[in-house]
């Protein structure tokens, strides 16, 4: 819950009854792990589990973690990074919503094998605009889907670097999705996924 817009669609991505958008919007960032079993690389294909029947996609910029970082202060929270990337965090929606609806976590809904798509090449923020002001986007079949900039996060990427650290230890190879903009929607067998940073194809790869 990282891009207002976003924020405004959960209802229905949700389901349920509307949720005033005040009750929505967090005061602070809100994290979950996936493991690192969730990871796919290379333009490798999505296979659809056979345990939902609502897969969705969530496009986001990726921030890969290069230093050992704990307690880190934000204004220090650039030097955590050099490269960034794009990936899409898959949701077992369905699962998501029963979970939530039991009061239960939802991990299993994003935690699961191969839900974590990461471009197979990082850019080196040198080669890119300042890291909130990025723009990236991601088709569907040829169909833009999702597009976002950075500059509209609720919390910045040093925000988030900064809050996860006092928590969790960030290690190096760590991989930090950020949030996703508005545009969330279901995948097919047989759809294509596409995903551009500032003009750079990042992702290009089959659901089956």
């Amino acid at each position: 819950m990282n891009y207002a817009e976003h924020v405004r669609e959960l209802p229905g991505v949700w389901g349920g009854d509307p949720v005033p958008r005040e009750r929505l919007v967090p005061t602070e960032p809100v994290f979950f792990i996936k493991p690192d079993t969730a990871l796919l690389r290379n333009n490798d294909p999505f296979y659809i589990p056979d345990f939902s029947e609502d897969v969705q996609y969530e496009c986001e910029l990726v921030v890969r973690i290069n230093r050992l970082c704990k307690g880190i202060e934000e204004r220090f929270a650039h030097r955590c990074y050099e490269e960034v990337g794009l990936g899409i965090d898959f949701t077992a929606r369905d699962l998501q919503r029963r979970c939530k609806a039991e009061g239960l976590s939802w991990e299993m809904a994003k935690g699961f094998d191969h839900s974590a798509a990461v471009a197979p090449e990082f850019v080196s923020k040198s080669e890119l605009p300042g890291i909130q002001q990025l723009h990236f986007s991601m088709e569907l079949n040829g169909e833009r889907r999702q597009e976002g900039f950075t500059g509209d996060m609720i919390f910045g990427v040093d925000r988030i670097i900064a809050y996860v650290s006092r928590f969790i230890t960030l290690r190096i190879g760590d991989l930090i999705f950020t949030g996703t903009p508005v545009g969330v929607g279901r995948v097919a067998i047989g759809d294509r996924i596409t995903a551009e940073l500032e003009g750079r194809k990042m992702l290009d790869f089959n659901i089956k």
